[in-house]
């Protein structure tokens, strides 16, 4: 699993709300994104070892 996959999806996911600062779900997503795109070396680590632990068999 690609840490761009997972970005690019939690950004259509932002994507598809109304950019609503009052809004949790938004919020969430946003400062997920954010935070992640920043930690892309940490996040596609995390991702390896859950890679490792058969996190994403069922979607690969």
């Amino acid at each position: 699993m690609k840490a761009e996959t997972m970005l690019a999806e939690l950004n259509r996911l932002r994507k598809d709300l109304d950019e609503d600062p009052t809004d949790i779900e938004w919020l969430a997503l946003h400062h997920a994104f954010c935070f992640i795109s920043y930690q892309m070396a940490d996040f596609q680590k995390y991702l390896n070892e859950q890679a490792e632990k058969g996190a994403f068999d069922e979607f690969e």
